[in-house]
């Protein structure tokens, strides 16, 4: 039986860049980086001392003050985001069945701030004033929820945590539903906000953030590039809205891009490397080329994970000279993590817009900071300037601490 084709006609973003799809993806092929020094804590004793936080997403623009109060940020990112992918879409869900569109919205960590606060609460004043909303603002689930309250959708909704692959599992997922038939619409997306004491301590513990270029942020995400020496922390929500081409058709939708395959794999290997011959990350591209019929010459654009660390690019660029063999070498591939350092569980959201963006305008948004080859990782990484060139399908990477990876192919949408 033929395979329920899945389109995509709602795009929503909060980002360090720019809130909203044009700002954020008009600061990409601008190549303007959106890291910047920490300012909403003391941050001076961290070896890292940056973040890509988000300054344009006033939660008063969007909610009332009782809401701005109690939605954590990355709850707050994921509404917003969702309401733009919803606006953009013309899609109204109390004019269907409510019970045929789904939710599948993630965080790799939830809310981290929250967990800090109230634990402070506690030990200055005791466990009396400890929030009633406490739990509601740290679970994952809630970001999900939310949007199920404010869409009206309630088919399946749940979230999915695995960590920077999140978003592509949570939009892929979302197409399997449409395809067996549970849902007509689902959102989906990822959204994270964990630039907080705990969550930046954390990751500069694991070594793997940026710490040589805190005097000039901007140049600090340099994926690719020889000198790279870790990621930066960001923030931020991608969401979009799936359906089946029958239902985007009968109410008239506009369609942007056709979502054509999915692949996911685990690398059984390593709690926070990649596996060393970037054997999940080649099978899970390699899988998802399966379900969209294609073959490795078909592709013409990547979107990688490129976090900007010495294991995960070297062993990303691996991963698809084996799957590409010599066409890996004709191809464009950037990383959007330059601009907007890694958004964690966002990640793979933001940037799927991109490669939908890429395939709309025919552009490609450069890898900004890349200034030395690194010998391992010789491929074409689109430097520093953004590139007219024809995009009829992109593929977009997200490989999570764990070993998850995530790989979702869109193409241009032909009927």
């Amino acid at each position: 039986m033929q395979k329920k084709r899945i389109v995509i006609t709602g795009m929503g973003v909060v980002s360090p860049v720019g809130t909203g799809v044009e700002k954020f993806w008009k600061s990409l092929l601008a190549g303007q980086s959106g890291i910047r020094p920490v300012t909403h804590f003391d941050a001076s004793a961290f070896d890292s001392r940056i973040n890509g936080d988000v300054i344009d997403c006033d939660p008063l623009a969007h909610f009332n003050s009782k809401d701005a109060r109690n939605l954590s940020k990355f709850i707050q990112f994921g509404v917003v985001a969702a309401k733009e992918a919803l606006l953009q879409s013309k899609l109204d869900i109390s004019q269907m069945d409510p019970y045929r569109a789904g939710v599948v919205l993630g965080s790799g960590i939830g809310s981290i701030y929250s967990a800090e606060e109230e634990y402070a609460k506690y030990i200055e004043k005791g466990p009396s004033r400890i929030s009633p909303f406490f739990i509601t603002r740290m679970i994952i689930n809630e970001a999900a929820g939310q949007v199920s309250i404010n869409s009206g959708a309630m088919g399946p909704c749940f979230a999915i945590a695995t960590a920077c692959a999140t978003a592509n599992n949570c939009i892929g997922e979302g197409m399997r539903m449409i395809q067996a038939g549970e849902v007509d619409v689902v959102i989906a997306g990822g959204t994270e906000s964990a630039t907080s004491i705990l969550g930046l301590g954390g990751f500069c513990a694991l070594k793997a953030l940026s710490k040589q270029h805190n005097d000039e942020p901007q140049r600090a995400s340099r994926p690719f590039d020889l000198n790279r020496d870790g990621f930066v922390m960001g923030e931020g929500a991608g969401v979009v809205i799936l359906e089946s081409l029958e239902f985007a058709k009968a109410r008239g939708a506009h369609i942007f891009a056709e979502l054509a395959g999915y692949g996911r794999t685990a690398d059984a290997y390593h709690i926070t490397a990649p596996h060393a011959e970037g054997l999940g990350a080649r099978m899970a591209m390699e899988l998802a080329l399966k379900d969209a019929g294609l073959k490795t010459t078909d592709v013409n654009y990547i979107n990688a994970h490129g976090t900007s660390t010495k294991l995960n690019d070297q062993i990303e660029t691996l991963a698809i000279k084996n799957l590409f063999g010599d066409h890996a070498r004709k191809i464009p591939i950037s990383s959007t993590k330059s601009m907007t350092g890694h958004l964690l569980g966002a990640a793979g959201g933001v940037e799927l817009i991109a490669c939908i963006n890429s395939i709309r305008d025919n552009m490609v948004h450069p890898t900004i900071n890349y200034e030395t080859p690194d010998p391992a990782c010789d491929l074409d990484y689109v430097p520093n300037v953004a590139r007219k060139v024809n995009v009829d399908v992109a593929l977009s990477n997200s490989l999570g601490f764990g070993g998850h990876n995530a790989t979702l192919i869109v193409k241009r949408f032909k009927d």
